[in-house]
């Protein structure tokens, strides 16, 4: 019972409570807890929920209602995940700094459009800034692209995850071929320039066009923006931080540790609680991005891409 042996030593009764219960404690299972906290503070089981619940509510308006005018932001990674049996959207922003800060949460029974957009306007009437341009770093999932572009239109540049489309492409194979063509895939995406990188792609596609059309046409779909990075020039400073959704399948990762225990979902509210919370904790340990001193290359490559594409639609 180590951790409950640290939880003395917490100068904020209702913060041990929130740690207690995000370290993986169920809603129903506070036997060994309410002893420990009964023998400190002289709390019932009762008092931890409703000093949960309050403590849980006040997180939760303090992060909708978050401002981020002072925040300089470069990227922002999305993702759909099932998490309190329900399908949950999350924001994760990247700032130039290279700070790690979840933005925002919505639940939805897919990823359509439409309540994504709900999502990145909250975000932009919270101040999130987007006029020289925003790399927005997805799975591919086809409302969540349809939602940004809707939205910020010419000002976003997407990448789509290299991992996801590999991992796409070789699911209409047979095992043998799977791993031939997971091998080329990974060599054509680690190519430093874009030209070569999607020469060789295209030379795989060709070859799939033979054996099975689902997966040369599954490569060619979004093929351009799985090479966004490539084509930025930015590859050989961010080819592990913005090239996959790992990033946000990190923060994911932590979530589920946060909230699997937890045995009964009783409202919307809850889910947001607990989901918020465990962002929130998750937050505070997040490590910047890899190479994050180079970032500021990325937002001059960012806002040059999109003064070139507001140039081409000017000359039209």
């Amino acid at each position: 019972m180590e951790y409950y042996d640290q939880l003395k030593n917490l100068p904020q009764q209702d913060q041990q409570v929130i740690n207690s219960v995000l370290k993986g404690l169920s809603m129903r299972d506070y036997g060994s807890v309410v002893h420990q906290l009964q023998d400190s503070f002289g709390l019932s089981s009762s008092s931890i929920s409703r000093s949960f619940i309050e403590r849980s509510k006040e997180a939760l308006e303090e992060f909708e209602a978050r401002k981020f005018t002072s925040e300089e932001f470069v990227a922002i990674f999305m993702d759909g995940k099932y998490l309190a049996m329900q399908q949950m959207v999350i924001a994760l922003g990247i700032t130039v700094t290279g700070r790690k800060l979840p933005l925002g949460v919505i639940q939805t029974a897919t990823e359509n459009s439409k309540s994504i957009k709900g999502l990145l306007k909250d975000l932009i009437a919270r101040g999130l800034n987007y006029e020289d341009g925003l790399l927005f770093i997805t799975d591919g999932s086809t409302g969540l692209i349809k939602a940004i572009r809707e939205t910020f239109g010419e000002k976003a540049i997407i990448q789509r995850c290299q991992w996801h489309k590999r991992e796409n492409v070789v699911s209409y194979l047979n095992e043998k071929d799977q791993q031939y063509f997971k091998k080329r895939l990974q060599e054509a995406y680690r190519e430093p320039e874009y030209e070569d990188a999607k020469e060789k792609l295209l030379i795989i596609h060709n070859e799939l066009k033979v054996i099975n059309r689902s997966a040369a046409n599954s490569l060619m779909e979004g093929l351009e923006e799985t090479l966004t990075m490539h084509r930025l020039g930015m590859i050989k400073h961010f080819a592990t931080s913005f090239t996959t959704t790992n990033c946000i399948e990190n923060l994911n990762s932590q979530l589920t540790k946060y909230i699997r225990k937890v045995k009964r979902w009783m409202s919307s509210d809850q889910r947001y609680r607990w989901v918020v919370l465990g962002m929130m904790e998750a937050e505070n340990h997040m490590r910047k991005i890899q190479n994050y001193k180079k970032l500021y290359l990325l937002k001059n490559a960012i806002q040059n891409e999109v003064a070139s594409k507001s140039n081409k639609q000017c000359a039209a």
